[in-house]
């Protein structure tokens, strides 16, 4: 009997259930590329992603992350507010621009409710505020990312095991390196504006300048998309507890997350401006922060998301793997036809 290419690397599973089998294999033996099915159906995935949506309750671990992040909102303002308030002063060009950014993904209406925050912190921003207002921030940013890896953990079907003062050092630690990330692309984003109005000065021909402009803003944008998948792969990397960690640069789940995160918030856009009405008749001044934690809703659902879809293509690779070295039997409920691929 032929054995599979993949037999004599399986890991060595304890005598536990079908499925658990699988789940300490994704655990135990990341996948080296989570574009290469391995002959597994696309709709296979897509099916096991929509039943984990439910099963996971990715919708109400979404809620809770929405939450998270609001409360983690008012100090990263409050910080971002004395960094600004005090660039303001010196650089106005920076600050508006960066508010142009942040309106780009935002609600409107929920950017109302920001930028008054702005505007009422701006006038009294100080170093002291400053450095209280950074370490509320990322300790407050921090119990967000420790929501983060309590639900990927349920995607990927395994229990936190490490002690609660290394979870949370860790916790700080990303949030750290997702603020100068975020941080980063801010800056890219800003210095491709700069970047293309100087050298448009610089050209003689108007319409080469504006083609020069256009090429070096377009560059600047897909940097900084590089640096959101960055963003993704930095979160997936440290986010579950398994037993082994490979790191990937670009996901299926990110890509899905980072797409889903761009349409969901300019669907949310549009939504409100032409329904924003009705809201405001039902909820009054309240309606800005509803649609505010609506687009943290959104946000965290895409997030997780995107795990959910990576750790249903490592589970059914995985399972194929099984299956072809005779581990596990043939799951009647997902490949009912006999014809199915193993």
């Amino acid at each position: 009997m032929a054995t599979s290419p993949r037999s004599d690397h399986l890991p060595n599973l304890d005598p536990v259930s079908r499925g658990q089998k699988i789940w300490l294999y994704v655990s135990r033996s990341p996948m080296a590329s989570l574009w290469n099915l391995e002959g597994v159906p696309p709709l296979v995935i897509l099916k096991n992603t929509w039943n984990s949506i439910f099963s996971d309750n990715l919708l109400g671990r979404s809620a809770e992350l929405g939450f998270y992040f609001l409360f983690a909102l008012f100090p990263m303002l409050f910080s971002a507010c004395s960094i600004l308030g005090m660039a303001a002063r010196s650089a106005p060009k920076i600050y508006n621009s960066l508010l142009l950014y942040l309106a780009i993904v935002v609600p409107s209406t929920a950017l109302g409710t920001v930028l008054q925050t702005f505007n009422q912190t701006t006038a009294a921003a100080s170093s002291d505020k400053l450095t209280f207002g950074l370490a509320a921030a990322i300790w407050s940013a921090s119990v967000g990312f420790s929501a983060i890896q309590d639900s990927l953990n349920v995607v990927y079907r395994v229990k936190e095991s490490r002690p609660y003062l290394k979870a949370r050092l860790s916790a700080i630690g990303v949030t750290v390196m997702l603020s100068m990330l975020m941080t980063l692309i801010l800056a890219t984003l800003l210095g491709g504006d700069f970047l293309a109005h100087l050298l448009q000065l610089q050209t003689n021909s108007p319409s080469f300048g504006d083609l020069v402009k256009i090429i070096v803003k377009a560059a600047s944008w897909f940097v900084a998309t590089l640096l959101l998948s960055l963003l993704f792969a930095l979160i997936y990397y440290f986010g579950p507890d398994v037993e082994a960690c490979r790191w990937h640069w670009l996901t299926p789940g990110a890509a899905v997350g980072i797409v889903g995160w761009l349409l969901a918030s300019l669907g949310l856009r549009l939504y409100v401006h032409f329904f924003f009405e009705s809201y405001s008749a039902a909820y009054g001044s309240l309606g800005a922060v509803i649609i505010l934690l609506t687009w943290f809703y959104l946000s965290g659902l895409m997030l997780l998301l995107g795990g959910e879809i990576n750790s249903e293509i490592e589970a059914a690779v995985k399972e194929k793997r099984l299956r072809a070295a005779g581990v596990i039997d043939r799951d009647p409920a997902m490949y009912p036809d006999e014809s199915a691929p193993i």
